[in-house]
Formats: structure tokens, sequence, C-alpha cells
């Protein structure tokens, strides 16, 4: 009788472990993503939002977000890059709200459980996500939440609708890396996380392959301090790869960006042997590359974005580590916030970055996928323009931004046809070998 009982139990245990482990962890074999024994490329997008879309009580709307999960489905979009956490009050200004992380160390089950969603639908659409961790900028609260947490100070924001300083902000903001206070309190954060059991999978986050990777911080940058963040993010991947050694991790930086006074280097801030793959973020607006109101500008901002990707690639070839260019995005026509503008322009500049991206990934370049900025469905602004205020729809541009500068909404039928079409290019080179005739890729 106890032999049988015996028998019973060891036979159930290895169903419950795999069941907590099924499918394969996206990881890294060279310069390549591996997935399900096949490389894997993708065309993605940023959904920052959706862990509150899919709240558990009024905030959240998760019809909507499953919904716009089945919209990116039907376009091809294998990778979506989301918010892992969040953190401040309801008095906090010039972010997500509610945060996941109301004060240090307490925190909105209501919101845990929208990101245990939105991981649980990914699942079932066979998506992947990069989860994000924290953020060098206040839209989600972030590296300037930790100091004021850990010092008890306000944080020192910009006057962004009076068109302000922020070198109050960034200098604050960049004092995080040599905090030690504050670094405790978002390793806390990194243990709770990984350590998290969905509450509607039953699969504990380190064991859930939906997650693609973990990711440091949304673009941290070193500014006149690159050498105590650089080794910030060694000892920080270090750390998170020590509580799941399951996950890729990357660091969620811009690359080099458009300006040396930023501070970031893509070869030296992703050269740690805990950082798997290397990002890179294209702003040609933001970098006063192009002006809107001013179309000449856009022939040369295109020029300065394949000279700029060229030199991340070198950069790159040096860490013989994958890249991804995970954000880029361009305005509608004339700079207009307004969702029925034309996007003419924008669209020109999406087939140029799916295009070459795709070249690289097809002749085995250290690219291999691409995440547009940002996904905003049917989401709309309730003021074009304007600031958003808690209560309005969540959109593709985070509260700090103006709304409608970024967004790509479920209307936008010409950009559509462009992220579709590269979309099933992608998916098509990563196409597992069993599906093709002659035991040819």
């Amino acid at each position: 009788m106890k032999a049988l009982c015996l028998y019973l139990i060891m036979s159930i245990v290895p169903l419950t472990l795999s069941s907590q482990t099924s499918g394969d962890f996206v990881s890294v074999s060279g310069t390549d993503f591996i997935k399900d024994g096949e490389k894997y490329f993708f065309l993605g997008t940023n959904l920052w939002y959706g862990m509150n879309l899919g709240a558990a009580d009024d905030t959240g709307d998760r019809a909507r977000l499953t919904r716009e999960l089945d919209r990116l489905k039907d376009l091809g979009i294998r990778n979506i890059r989301i918010l892992g956490s969040s953190e401040g009050d309801m008095d906090s200004q010039y972010q997500v709200l509610p945060a996941l992380q109301t004060s240090a160390g307490e925190y909105n089950e209501a919101v845990w459980k929208g990101l245990d969603f939105l991981l649980a639908e990914m699942a079932k659409r066979d998506m992947t996500a990069v989860v994000c961790l924290n953020n060098f900028w206040m839209w989600s609260g972030g590296m300037p939440q930790y100091l004021s947490w850990a010092n008890n100070n306000e944080i020192p924001l910009p006057a962004i609708e009076k068109g302000g300083s922020w070198d109050d902000f960034i200098n604050y903001s960049v004092s995080f890396f040599e905090d030690r206070k504050a670094n405790g309190l978002f390793r806390e954060h990194l243990k709770k996380v990984v350590s998290r059991t969905n509450s509607v999978t039953g699969v504990s986050y380190r064991n859930d392959p939906t997650i693609m990777a973990w990711q440091l911080a949304n673009e941290p940058r070193g500014y006149e301090s690159p050498r105590p963040y650089q080794k910030w993010i060694h000892k920080t991947a270090r750390y998170l790869s020590s509580l799941d050694p399951n996950h890729l991790i990357s660091v969620g930086s811009e690359g080099n960006t458009g300006s040396a006074s930023a501070g970031v280097d893509l070869y030296r801030d992703n050269k740690s042997r805990f950082i798997d793959y290397a990002t890179v973020h294209v702003w040609i607006q933001n970098w006063g590359w192009y002006d809107p109101q001013k179309p000449k500008t856009f022939e040369g901002s295109v020029k300065k974005t394949a000279a700029y990707i060229e030199d991340q690639l070198t950069r790159a070839a040096k860490l013989k580590k994958p890249m991804v260019v995970e954000e880029f995005g361009v305005s509608r026509d004339a700079a207009s916030y307004d969702p029925a503008a034309s996007t003419l322009k924008r669209d020109r500049y999406y087939e140029y970055i799916f295009s070459k991206t795709l070249q690289h990934a097809q002749e085995g370049g250290l690219i291999k996928g691409c995440n547009f900025w940002s996904w905003s469905g049917e989401g709309r602004p309730q003021d074009p323009g304007g600031m958003w205020k808690y209560g309005h729809h969540l959109t593709g541009d985070p509260p700090h931004e103006r709304q409608g500068w970024y967004s790509v909404y479920d209307t936008d039928t010409s950009t559509l046809a462009i992220i579709r079409k590269y979309a099933e290019l992608f998916n098509s080179i990563s196409r597992p070998l069993s599906v093709s005739t002659g035991g040819a890729p």
C-alpha cells in the first residue's frame, strides 16, 4: 500500500512541475534568439499600459485589453514590451495611475492582478513579453519615486506644460544609481515580482515562458556619471539573474541616443555578462533630426537614422550579442495631435525601419526584432495635444507627453497595412522547420 501511495505521489509531481514550466523560455545562442528550438525573430510593439487595462477593479478594462491583444495578434505581432512596475500615490503628477506600488513595499492587488491577466492572455496568443521593471523618467514613478521614498523629499518635476527645464529632474533621477537605500527598495520589488505566482494561471513569474526578458529600466542614462550607471547595470543584472536564471535580461537603454551628453554607450552599457542582448531607441523628432513643420527635414532624418543604426551595429558587434530596435516613432503629419490627421511621413519611416531591420535579420545580422512606439488601438486622447489625467483613456502616449503624439490607432489603415506586411515577413523567417517541405527552413 505504501509503495502504491509513493508511486502515485511520484507520478503526480512531474505533472505539477511541467505545468509550471510548459513551453520553452526564449534564450540566446550566440547572436540569435531561440524559442521552441528555432531561431526567433519578431516585429512587436509597446503596450506599456497593458497592466492597467487588465486591473481587476473598475480602473481596468479587461474587455478592451483582450480586444487590443486580438488586434495585435491579427496583425502578426509576436512580442510586446510592457510595464511590470509603477510607483506612486494618487497625487503623483505626470504618471500612469493607479500605480502598482502605492508606497514603499505596499501594493495595489488589483493592478497586480492586471499584470497576471495580461500575461495569461498573451500566453493564449503565443506572444512573448519584455517586462520593464523601472524607469528613469517619471511617467511610471520609477527611479525618482524610489529616491523620494528613500529620502523623504519631493521630486523636482519639470514644468512640462510651460516648457520648463528638465535639468533639476535629471540630476535628481541620475542620483538613483548610487543611492543604496533607494536601490534597496527597488531590489525588494525585484524579489516581489520574480517570485509572484500568477493568480490566473498559477504559474510563478520566474517559471513563465511568456516572459521573454526582464528589463532593468526604461531609458536609464548616466549623463555626467556614466561609470556609476554602468556599475549599477552590472550589479542589478547580476542580482536579478540570481533570483531568476530562466529569463533573459536587458538594460532597456537607448543605445547612444542623439547626444553624447546623455552619458550612454551601447557597448559599455551592455557588456556585462549578465546582460543578454542590446537595445536601441531611435527618436528623430526628440533628437532634433526631423521637424514635422518642415517636411524637407524628413529625408535628412532618414539618412541620420541609417548612419546611427550602422554605428550601433558596430558597437553591438564587439558585444557579440543580439540587438533589438525596441522604440521608434513619428508624429502625424504637420505634428498634428488629431487622430484623423494623415500619417504619410510616419508610414514612410515605419516602412524604412521595418525593411532595414528585416534585411538584417534575413541576412543573419545582429538585429533580431523591432518594436514600434506605441500601440493605442481603440484608445483616443480626451484632449488631443493636452496632458493625460486620471480617468482619461489610456493611449500609446505616456502621461508626461502630449496625448496623440506617437499613438498608433486601430483606424490608421495605412500604418496597419505596413505593420501587417512586415510582421508576416518577420514571422516567416522564424517559422519552425517542421512546417516546411523537404526539410528546408
